[in-house]
């Protein structure tokens, strides 16, 4: 199995980023492992449009028509990028971090954030409650549906089943994410199972999580994403989190926009590897910012616990069990990944947060060997 298929994708931080100031960079080590990830760029052509004019994500998937159709804008790409910290403070900076890119499924991991964040309102009372008793529409009626759980949905185990926004939950049957093994092509439709009892990798799934928050927070998520986060750490204003054309939805006699978990479809999160190595660090100290606990007390520990039945996999975090990811790096690492690649690395033992744009995943092994062994003295 290709690492392509697997993917497909502190000490307290006390005062603002000087992004101006430029790090140090004269080990000659740390000088290699940054030209090895200049040099790793992405395969997808600046456009993000394939030769014969199919989007890159679905190209990559081998989706056709109607499965294949573009919802959302797509952004065309910069170039390879990143930023490296050890102990909250700025160790190393290539590329342009400032610019704004589409992060993929790297949106996932931020549903996740605001899934705590819900948590910690009390709009969910536990993550093993039913999806459905919040739901203001009829996703969650049918009896394959009904006993899903705010985990089953944060975990990739819901089985849910259904069209969400013209798109329907079977283009993503037997897709290979992960430690998963398909039974037939993707996109062929397959028998499902008990909630809980199964993972897949489903970007239907995902939006169908993300349009649930948005019954439950009855605001656009990106405005509960800047409000709540990214502007109390001190992110940029060029993020963006882009919807589709038909994703449009009433709430409470107000019309918004349900984001989608990823730009499979396009959309999605566009941001810059600043504004995302800003959320690993918040990530790597446990939710909180300059003494102020911005993400609920035990969250960022909850997203890492290894789902029962794929234990490569927390709360739309990406594990390293048994450093199946990265073998040089800590057991303890984890990752919010996107298609293309897009790599927001946490290690907390060598006290790290890496963050990698336009990045060639399947040379991630030996951008962390380089990096670590120039860390190692």
């Amino acid at each position: 199995m290709k690492r392509r298929d697997l993917l497909a994708g502190l000490l307290p931080f006390a005062a603002p980023l000087a992004w101006a100031q430029q790090p140090g960079t004269t080990d000659p080590r740390l000088k290699e492992a940054i030209a090895f990830a200049k040099s790793a760029e992405s395969k997808w052509p600046p456009s993000l449009r394939m030769p014969d004019g199919q989007f890159a994500t679905t190209y990559d998937f081998g989706e056709k028509a109607p499965d294949n159709e573009v919802l959302g804008p797509i952004t065309p790409r910069g170039g390879p990028a990143g930023i490296v910290y050890r102990g909250g403070r700025l160790l190393a900076e290539w590329g342009d971090t400032a610019r704004a890119d589409m992060a993929f499924s790297v949106a996932k991991s931020y549903l996740a954030l605001i899934a705590g964040l819900a948590l910690g309102d009390g709009l969910i009372r536990s993550l093993d409650d039913k999806a459905g008793d919040h739901a203001v529409d009829d996703g969650f009626r049918s009896e394959q549906n009904r006993d899903i759980t705010w985990r089953h949905l944060l975990t990739q185990t819901s089985e849910w089943q259904g069209t969400l926004f013209g798109k329907e939950d079977r283009i993503d049957h037997n897709r290979v994410v992960g430690l998963a093994v398909a039974e037939a092509p993707k996109g062929t439709p397959r028998r499902l199972k008990k909630p809980g009892t199964f993972y897949e990798y489903n970007d239907v799934r995902v939006n169908r999580l993300s349009y649930s928050l948005l019954q439950l927070f009855k605001e656009p998520l990106p405005s509960v994403l800047k409000r709540r986060i990214m502007d109390p750490i001190g992110a940029s204003a060029d993020w963006r989190w882009d919807g589709y054309r038909n994703a449009t939805v009433t709430i409470d006699g107000k019309q918004m926009v349900s984001v989608p978990g990823g730009g499979h479809w396009g959309g999605g999160l566009v941001i810059s590897a600043r504004d995302l190595a800003l959320m690993g660090l918040l990530v790597a100290q446990g939710g909180a910012w300059n003494g102020r606990q911005i993400l609920p007390k035990g969250w960022t520990e909850e997203l890492v616990k290894p789902c029962p039945v794929a234990p490569f996999y927390g709360l739309l975090w990406w594990l390293n069990s048994n450093r199946w990811l990265l073998a040089a790096a800590s057991e303890r690492s984890h990752f919010a990944l996107g298609w293309g690649s897009h790599v927001v690395w946490i290690d907390p033992d060598n006290d790290l947060v890496t963050v990698l744009r336009w990045f060639d995943f399947e040379q991630a092994p030996g951008f962390a060997e380089r990096l670590l062994g120039a860390l190692s003295k």
